[in-house]
Formats: C-alpha cells, sequence, structure tokens
C-alpha cells in the first residue's frame, strides 16, 4: 500500500517551514552583526559602510586568497595608535558565494613589504591554487612566501613571537603590499577585534618602525567607500 498524497504534502510543508525558519534565523544573525559593527564604528569615531565590492582586490594572499573572497561587506575603516604612532585599519567580512567565511584585520604600514609572507596555523587546511612556496614552520605556524631569502631576511624572533601571540583562532596572519592582515572566524565580536588590531599593530612596528623623515600614510591607496577619519582616543 503507497503512501497517501496528504503526508507527502505535509512533509513538504514542515520542509518548508523549517528551511523559512533558517532563512529568518541567518537574516536575524546577519543583522545583529550589522548593527554591532556599525555601533562599534560609531563608537571608535570610525567609518562604516555596508558593502564594497572593491576593496578585497587589494590583496591576494591569505585568506582573501583562499577563500576567493569575491566583495567586503560590514566595512569599518579608521586610524589606531600603534607604540610607534598612528596607522590606518580596516575591518571587514569577506563574502565568498554568499557566505561570509572569515572577518579580515588589516592595519596599514608606511612601507610596502617586497616579500608576500603568509603564517598559517598548522592545525588549517591552508592549501590553494597558486600557493606560495613552502619556507617551513616558523614558531607555531607554517611560513609561506613568494621570494624564500627575503622572506628569512624579514623574519625576526620578535616577528615570530607576536604571530605566535595572535590566538588559535587567527587561521592566517600575512604581510603583503603595505598591510599586515589576519583572518578570524565571522562570529567574533568588537572585543576581539579590539585585541587582534592590537596584536596586528605590534607586528606593523615590528616589520615597519616608523622614522621621523618618512611621510605618514593616509588611506587614499587603501581605501573604503569614504576616506577614514582619525581615530580619537577614548576613556
Amino acid at each position: 500500500m503507497g503512501i497517501p498524497a496528504w503526508i507527502w504534502f505535509v512533509i513538504a510543508a514542515v520542509a518548508a517551514v523549517a528551511g523559512l525558519a533558517l532563512l529568518t534565523a541567518d537574516r536575524a544573525r546577519e543583522s545583529s552583526r550589522n548593527r554591532e559593527r556599525a555601533r562599534w564604528a560609531e563608537l571608535r569615531g570610525w567609518q562604516y559602510v555596508e558593502e564594497d565590492e572593491r576593496l578585497p582586490r587589494q590583496w591576494s594572499g591569505g585568506a582573501i586568497g583562499y577563500f576567493g573572497a569575491q566583495g567586503a561587506v560590514n566595512v569599518v575603516a579608521g586610524s589606531t595608535f600603534t607604540s610607534d604612532g598612528r596607522r590606518p585599519v580596516f575591518v571587514f567580512d569577506i563574502e565568498a558565494d554568499n557566505v561570509i567565511p572569515a572577518v579580515i584585520v588589516a592595519v596599514r604600514c608606511n612601507r610596502v613589504h617586497p616579500v608576500l609572507l603568509e603564517l598559517w596555523l598548522a592545525s588549517v587546511p591552508f592549501q590553494r591554487a597558486e600557493m606560495p612556496e613552502l619556507l617551513g614552520p616558523v614558531g607555531q605556524r607554517y611560513a609561506f612566501a613568494d621570494d624564500l631569502s627575503g622572506a628569512r631576511a624579514m623574519i625576526s624572533q620578535d616577528l615570530v613571537d607576536s604571530a605566535d601571540a595572535l590566538g588559535g583562532d587567527v587561521g592566517v596572519a600575512w604581510l603583503e603590499g603595505e598591510w599586515v592582515l589576519a583572518s578570524v572566524a565571522p562570529n567574533v565580536g568588537p572585543s576581539r577585534l579590539e585585541r587582534l588590531l592590537r596584536d596586528l599593530g605590534e607586528i606593523a612596528d615590528i616589520v615597519d618602525p616608523f622614522d621621523d623623515d618618512v611621510v605618514q600614510p593616509s588611506l587614499a591607496s587603501g581605501r573604503a567607500s569614504a576616506d577614514a577619519p582619525d581615530d580619537k582616543p577614548r576613556d
């Protein structure tokens, strides 16, 4: 005896309701993340834009290349203080195939790094097409670079120690162009992003100590949808 048609109808209806509930929950989480990121930017005196398709195109390494980032959403742009001075920063979610796989935190240096250097946790399945060449273990991470001799000259014990201190939720940190970047899970909140900004600021100070005769960069060559304002110290 076959299953009555009405049972199949009920099953289909239940599946549709479940799918709608999941979609609603996803949208609610996304809306909550948007509000949280925008509120954080407002408190810091930084700028927030909902999306910027062009921003991830500045980079090709690290999590940007691994996930094939197609755009940036929930973009925060500003500047923050490090021990060497003020540095421009970006924080944004990357989108790939309508999914947000990671948050990117970026701190800008004065100088362009001569080498693309990626530092991956060993626990992360980091292999991708057009992967830089393996340099080897560096502290708790594996180093990849497009110029091995140049990378060796850049790596110091201070850099290794700072990279190790980033935390197990930072799958990759990398140097590319004039930026120090890292990726972290998409569900992290402002307090974690603040700590990661400080940690990347320390790495920026290591690889790019300020000189008195070097002009500080603006965000003109590292852009969001608008120029980022100065960071203001908060109590």
